[in-house]
Formats: C-alpha cells, structure tokens, sequence
C-alpha cells in the first residue's frame, strides 16, 4: 500500500503502485468499468484537471498533489497556504482559471486562522500562478467575514461562471446558522466576485449599506457542492442539510433560499430547527433528499463517453457512499439513479467530469483514491 508519510518525509515525489482492478457495474443507462486510478491520498477533498489531464488534488492535511493523468506518478506542490486542519477544516477546494492556458491561475479554498493573531477561523481564497511543481504570486482574492471560532461548515466549492465571474460558496459555520439570514456576514452565503477579488457592479447587494457587496445569494447551510449547468449558464449548488433536508438549489441574485428559517430536516438526534419547510419570500429547493445522503461534490456531465447521461446532474454522498444521478430533461427533475454503493464503498467527497469524458471520484478516506469510471470493455 502506498504510504503518504513516505512522501512527506522522504522524497517530494513518487512512483505509485496502483490498484488497478476494475469492476463492471450496470446502470440504466450504460454499462461502466470502476477501478481505482491512483491511492494512497490522505482524506482527499478536491481536484481538478489541467490540460495535458494530469490531475491537481488537495488534502484536507494541508497538502496539494499533482497527479499525472494515468495515476502513476505524483508530486507535492509547494507554495501551498497555511491551513486549519481542524473538523471540517483544511485545503478544500481547487480549480483552474477559464484561462489557465494563458495564465496558469490555480484558485484555492481553505481555512484560515484569523490573522494579526486574533482568533476565530475562516473560509478564505487563494489564487497563485502554477508553476511547475510550485504555487508562485500568491494573492489571496477572499475572505469570508467574521472569523469565528468553529470546526464546522466552510463550505466550499470554486466555480466560474462563463461571463468570468468566481462563484465561492460557504458555510454557515454551524453554531452561527441563525446568520444566514443577514447580509452583514457571509456565514451562509454564496459569494461572487471577480478573480482578482473585486466585486461585480451587477452583484444585487451592491448598492444596500447594510449588505455585503459580494453576496449572491443567502439562506444557505453548508455548500460543498457546485456546478454550472452547460446548456444555461446557471450556477446550481447542492447543500449539506441537517438530518434530512439535503437540498439541489439554482441560485439567483438577492434571494434567500430559508436556512435555517425553513427546512426539510431536523437536528442531529431529531430536535426540530424549524416548524416550516415553506415560507413566502424564501425559495424552495429544485430538489431534496429526506433522509439525508450527506451530499458533497457535484457536476453536469457533458461529454461523449457517456451518451444517455448527457446533460445529467451527477451528486457525491458521504454518508451513502453513492453517486446520485439526476435524470433531467429539459429542466425538468425525471427520477433519481443511484450509483456505485457496492462498487466504490467509501466516503464520496468531489466527483468531476475528466477531459477524457469520463467520470472521475474523490474518496474522503484516511487512504483515498481517485476512482476512474469509464465505460466498459
């Protein structure tokens, strides 16, 4: 088994025997091969990939990696930021500027102390220019205000609108909840800005004194999943609900989509948060899971591979240890397929949609993989 303490401690980079075993799995809709492209990651938490298909991931740790694109060969990346590696917290998300080609901007999510020696922590972005094997101009472009003392609820997915803008989406830190529902703070919030970190004039809070100009959207819980869909141009986002209430969201400008005000779920151990699940002037979800599925990453896939899955909503699941498809037609929810429960057993944190067309897993495990699925032989 590869040892990642090998990799800290030893060499900055490594060849990396593979379990390569593939397991045919039928769906409705295709008949696909799952097998395990690269292991050994500690509790992996994002990736993306760049264009010759190699492979950027980050661990919760504090780590970022760059995985070549057969899964052989890995580097750690240096210039990374200083994390809280506490709970929920460490490097989060990852993705690559529209025009990384260019410009090779990589842009990172991750929790950060407060600064000046206060306390607290935060959910904060980074964006710095890859080169090579090491992160350089580092900028960080956010900072989700106030810091605040938890482990709990950073969000945080990065997502790039086609017009440019940066999507981040947040936490509401957990104990902070009741503040999703004020624009005076980002707990709870989803962000938009430009890369650099500057602010949309169209953004809808822009011109309220008692807003915050980044806020897209608010009444959220914890956001850790988010996709563009490719046909409109939307941001979708999928919220990590209570016990229950586990929500798809299309998120538009200015509006509150009800945490903690309404929900589907109740607390932990099944205290209620929340009488209504329906109020006016806060936005229902598009879709919801009752009980919860412990939703994480998501993406739309629109590539070749898989032709009968074109244009549907792919969701990531810790705790069921699933892929939900959404079947959508024409904007329309058509039925829910879950995937790969007895194939991949393990916490599902990110899945992403390869250059290849194939679909590509993040387990959230002390020994975590990239789990490739293609179609099958």
């Amino acid at each position: 088994m590869f040892n990642p303490k090998f990799v800290l401690t030893a060499i900055l980079a490594a060849s990396v025997s593979v379990t390569a075993t593939a397991e045919d799995v039928e769906t409705e809709r295709h008949k696909v091969s799952v097998s395990t492209l690269a292991d050994g990651f500690t509790n992996p938490w994002g990736m993306t990939f760049l264009p010759d298909k190699s492979i950027l991931v980050t661990e919760r740790s504090g780590d970022i990696y760059w995985v070549s694109a057969d899964g052989s060969y890995r580097e750690k990346i240096s210039g990374t930021p200083e994390v809280v590696a506490q709970g929920q917290g460490g490097m989060l998300d990852i993705t690559t500027d529209p025009d990384f080609a260019e410009n090779n901007w990589v842009y990172i999510s991750y929790s950060e102390a407060a600064q000046d020696g206060g306390k607290g922590n935060s959910t904060a972005v980074m964006r710095a220019k890859l080169d090579d094997k090491e992160f350089t101009e580092q900028e960080v472009v956010f900072r989700q205000a106030p810091k605040y003392e938890s482990n709990n609820h950073f969000g945080s997915r990065l997502v790039f609108s086609p017009e440019g803008h940066l999507y981040i989406t947040l936490g509401d830190r957990y104990s902070r909840m009741d503040d999703a529902q004020t624009l005076d703070n980002h707990h709870g919030k989803v962000i938009r800005i430009w890369p650099d970190g500057s602010i949309p004039k169209d953004n809808p809070f822009v011109n309220n004194d008692n807003a915050l100009d980044e806020i897209w959207s608010y009444g959220h819980r914890n956001v850790q999943g988010a996709d563009i869909h490719p046909e409109t141009g939307e941001l979708w986002t999928v919220e990590h609900g209570p016990q229950g209430g586990d929500e798809v969201n299309i998120p538009e400008a200015g509006k509150n989509y009800g945490w903690p005000e309404i929900t589907y779920g109740v607390d932990y151990g099944g205290g209620i948060i929340s009488e209504d699940a329906v109020k006016e002037g806060m936005e229902q979800p598009f879709y919801y899971w009752v009980p919860s599925i412990a939703t994480a990453g998501a993406t739309f896939y629109n590539g070749d591979a898989f032709p009968e899955w074109k244009g549907d909503f792919f969701v990531a699941a810790l705790k069921s240890s699933l892929v939900a498809r959404l079947d959508l037609y024409e904007g329309r929810m058509m039925h829910e397929e879950r995937l790969f429960e007895d194939a991949v057993e393990a916490r599902i944190r990110d899945i992403n949609q390869g250059p290849d067309g194939y679909l590509y897993l993040l387990t959230d495990q002390p020994d975590g993989a990239i789990i490739q699925i293609k179609p099958a032989d």
